[in-house]
């Protein structure tokens, strides 16, 4: 183990194979923004915040996460293109090749935990090459004191070498980048890109690994918050859905907006100390609890800034992937510690681009199980290169590039939960009405969240067919009426004027389900199976 001093607040990393004494250990969020500028490798917006550009990555790199695949793994974890297994042996050799670069850098230590209940808490060591992501470990990760640093002991290790370019063809890597979790050494080693999400994704990958293994808990890649009432809500979805908007409210507490655990005492618990939100289009009025967060200390990710330092949030010429860290204290109205009990409501957010699915809808367990599952969105032209019109995206679980395991036994879990603590789940489309991307418009913010307060009021009312109707493509009960919404917003179709068009794009999508279904058919019960769409077309 490092040797930590803290009568200097100094600390050793002999134990990892790093020699030199340059290293800055617990530097407060101030000192890392000063450090990152006088480098030149930030800027100062007016807000207060700092500003970076990640280089090359400005997301995450699927294809180059990796795990090691050892005694522990071997048997466990769901191989193939989500999992992609690594040699332990290679894994060494790399290692060592990282710490020997390393050796000649500058380097920034921060030990934190994952897990704001402290059962379940995972202690870090995050051992940094650049000042600004050290800046992110703090923001995002739960912040230990003084009396805890004392008596630290790291359980998990995240080496982050952004400068280090591996040789594919000598390394065992696809290209110059990578993140790849060992296991049976608690490791999480990225090297090659800037992309900070990476850190925070692999404690994330590490925790969906050993809290169902060895916790019974289930891992989820959600937001959540709590009413006044003590109702917990979570809010499932993958990136651009809103779970970090609509999970933000001013009469409900955030827990989190990303990563949590539910354990078998229905208590759900933050994994994170900060948020991590995509800042495209923020504005203040739509988003105030977001933009106000936004100040010293906040971390800006490949924005586009004024000489003034002001941002333009709609410039997405680096990328559409714009981003903001910052501790979730920043943050006014948060539940504290992070940990919410009595899971009444559970939403999946999807943003459907062929602007078929109802608004909202309430789904059966069977349906539940299908969706989560499946983990619908859809890409919109200009996200990706070679995206010219809307492409069903599916993520299982709402969060594949994360699950160590099988699908079905995150789903497996979640199913058990939802029986027993007697949740409802709602299908939410934050996409597109009257027509699909290019035609329709965007769903108005303001309609989802009336729709969203209407569910979490008991407002929809019963599950009956005097108060919904059932969507004649998809099985869903979409409600006739909700308050604060146009009735003619709920039914999709109604809002083409176009029947023909309408049934055209919705079976369409509908056997873009079926045919991503296959590949869990053999795992998924009878029950779940006619939990989707049963209307197709040939």
């Amino acid at each position: 183990m490092a040797s930590y001093d803290p009568a200097t607040k100094t600390i050793s990393l002999t134990s990892y194979g790093i020699t030199h004494d340059r290293i800055h250990y617990q530097l407060s969020s101030k000192e890392l923004h000063q450090k990152t500028e006088g480098n030149g490798m930030g800027k100062t917006a007016s807000s207060g915040a700092l500003a970076v550009h990640t280089g090359e990555f400005t997301g995450r790199s699927p294809m180059d996460r990796f795990i090691v695949k050892d005694e522990i793994t071997e048997e466990k974890i769901w191989w193939g293109d989500i999992n992609i297994p690594f040699e332990s042996e290679a894994f060494d050799l790399l290692y060592d090749k990282v710490i020997s670069y390393l050796n000649d850098k500058e380097l920034f230590v921060r030990d934190a935990y994952a897990c704001a209940d402290q059962d379940y808490r995972l202690n870090i060591r995050v051992v940094n090459e650049y000042p600004w992501s050290n800046m992110f470990a703090y923001n995002m990760f739960l912040r230990p004191d003084d009396d805890e640093l004392d008596s630290f002991e790291p359980e998990w290790t995240v080496i982050n070498a952004p400068g280090f370019m591996a040789d594919a063809k000598v390394d065992g890597t696809r290209q110059h980048n990578f993140a790849i979790l060992n296991f049976t050494r608690k490791i999480a080693l990225i090297g090659g890109t800037g992309y900070t999400g990476e850190i925070k994704k692999g404690i994330f990958s590490a925790l969906n690994f050993i809290l169902p293994v060895n916790k019974n808990t289930l891992p989820m890649h959600c937001s959540a918050n709590v009413g006044e009432s003590g109702d917990t809500a979570l809010f499932f979805g993958l990136s651009g859905t809103g779970k970090t908007t609509l999970s933000t409210a001013p009469n409900r507490k955030l827990i989190g907006d990303d990563e949590h655990g539910w354990t078998p005492d229905n208590t759900v618990f933050n994994f994170e100390g900060g948020c991590y939100a995509k800042v495209i289009d923020l504005s203040q009025e739509k988003e105030p609890e977001i933009y106000g967060a936004i100040k010293s200390g906040a971390i800006l990710e490949n924005v586009i800034m004024d000489d003034a330092g002001n941002v333009d949030f709609a410039n997405t010429s680096i990328t559409q992937n714009t981003r903001v860290s910052y501790p979730i204290y920043h943050i006014d109205n948060i539940q504290q510690p992070s940990i919410g009990k009595n899971v009444k409501n559970i939403f999946f957010l999807t943003a459907d681009a062929f602007g078929v699915l109802p608004p909202i809808s309430k789904l059966t367990p069977a349906q539940a199980a299908y969706h989560f599952i499946s983990g619908y969105t859809a890409k919109v032209a200009g996200t990706e290169a070679g995206v010219v019109e809307p492409q069903p995206s599916f993520s299982a679980c709402f969060g594949a590039p994360f699950m160590p395991l099988h699908p079905a036994k995150y789903a497996e879990m979640l199913s058990n939960k939802m029986v027993e603590s007697g949740v409802d789940v709602w299908l939410i489309n934050t996409g597109w009405t009257g027509g699909p991307y290019g035609v329709g418009t965007r769903m108005k913010l303001q309609y989802t969240r009336a729709m969203i307060s209407a569910a979490l009021s008991g407002e929809l009312g019963l599950y009956n067919y005097d108060n919904y109707h059932i969507h004649s493509v998809f099985g869903v009960a979409q409600p006739r009426e909700c308050p604060g919404v146009p009735t003619s917003v709920l039914s999709p179709r109604a809002t083409w004027n176009d029947d023909e068009a309408y049934y055209t794009t919705a079976f369409k999508l509908t056997n873009a389900f079926r045919e991503n279904f296959k590949k869990f058919e053999a795992y998924a019960s009878e029950e779940i199976r006619r939990g989707g769409p049963q209307r197709y077309a040939f």
